[in-house]
């Protein structure tokens, strides 16, 4: 099978790449696992600290509406982070304290919203906190199975029962300003959180839980969908094992599905994520990205690798691939000409394009542009 680009990984870069190929007229296809990052997504875009029309423009084409109010948002162990664009139902503030008086809601048996933590939080910014859980009986069935409480499964009842945890929490109300969710609204149906917050007479705040992340399957789902009715192909389940690299260029890539039927393709990107999604490869000796064969930055001396703190930065997180100034993936120093890394797989080898989301963003954007304006082999 021949495309114009076949992209490695369907996460946050795969996806906004090729999005951005499909509607530029190109014939792509997205090899995809199924496990990357935006199952840990906060519903925010770090380091994107200028207004992102392009982004925005994108997203909400998928139906994903964006807002950009630079500030700081609240973190499930409540901490708060700088952010400046996020998700529509994820609130950003001018500053750490946005209420008086906070009531904190979570669900009976729910393990995975922290509420003791984020009361500590908050009171330490000068807010005071009262914590409550509801008892709901449509959740008895999830109690059952400590695996069935978990952000998704609860998103799927919430969506059904929304109404029902408004009344509740409206009953629940003294005199407190503020009153904090989990993330677990608005999985299958986008509009839910703003019917709540319009269902309340207080501000609402939906604060992260543990992943899986119900904002980020959502952007996922959404994303993927877009793609899909702009005509990409979507190979799910599927894994890249293998290149064919002559001359400084890729000709395919065999996958574990297709096994001996390569994809061929005029040009590649690379955006199969860091080490959770198995884009990149350690073992006691070297740090190694298994399909092409890249060079990777690292420290040879593995104690190098990581922080004595558990706590601080650990340095081999930011290990990645290393590319020329415009994301050709570089193999044994030299650069393949039509190939392109992106996203996280890229460490922070590149700290002009920012961490996390951001760098996933604008790396696919250079990617998408560069294959644009190559000409056609």
């Amino acid at each position: 099978m021949r495309f114009d680009t076949v992209i490695i990984g369907g996460g946050l870069a795969g996806l906004v790449s090729s999005i951005s190929l499909q509607q530029a007229g190109q014939r792509t296809a997205i090899i995809s696992t199924g496990q990357n990052a935006l199952h840990f997504f906060s519903g925010s875009f770090e380091s994107m600290e200028e207004a992102p029309r392009r982004t925005v423009e994108l997203f909400a084409e998928a139906g994903i509406r964006l807002h950009y109010s630079p500030g700081v948002r609240l973190t499930p162990l409540g901490t708060f982070r700088d952010a400046a664009l996020s998700l529509e139902d994820i609130s950003l503030f001018p500053t750490p304290q946005f209420g008086r008086k906070i009531l904190l809601v979570s669900f009976m048996g729910y393990l995975d919203f922290f509420t003791s933590f984020l009361a500590e939080g908050l009171e330490k910014q000068g807010m005071s906190c009262r914590i409550r859980s509801l008892d709901l009986p449509e959740m008895e069935q999830l109690e059952q199975s400590p695996s069935e409480m978990r952000s998704v499964q609860i998103a799927r009842t919430m969506d059904r029962i929304w109404e029902k945890v408004v009344q509740e929490i409206r009953v629940l109300l003294r005199d407190e300003d503020t009153v904090v969710l989990p993330q677990v609204f608005g999985l299958q149906d986008t509009s839910v959180p703003g019917r709540i917050r319009q269902g309340i007479p207080a501000r609402v705040v939906f604060a992260g839980t543990m992943p899986p992340s119900v904002p980020g399957i959502r952007t996922q789902m959404l994303l993927k969908r877009r793609y899909e009715v702009l005509g990409g192909t979507y190979l799910m389940g599927d894994e890249a094992t293998g290149a064919d690299v002559r001359d400084g260029r890729v000709r395919s890539i065999a996958t574990k599905n297709l096994d001996t039927h390569g994809l061929e393709a005029g040009h590649f990107i690379l955006a199969s994520g860091s080490y959770f999604s198995k884009g990149l490869r350690s073992n006691p000796f070297r740090i190694n990205e298994p399909v092409f064969g890249l060079d990777v930055d690292y420290a040879e001396d593995r104690n190098r690798w990581y922080h004595p703190d558990f706590s601080g930065e650990q340095p081999y997180m930011g290990y990645g691939v290393r590319t020329d100034a415009v994301l050709h993936g570089i193999r044994d120093g030299q650069p393949i000409r039509n190939l392109y890394a992106i996203g996280s797989i890229l460490g922070r080898t590149r700290p002009e394009l920012g961490s996390a989301a951001g760098l996933a963003i604008r790396s696919a954007f250079v990617a998408v542009d560069e294959i644009l304006k190559s000409d056609p082999e």
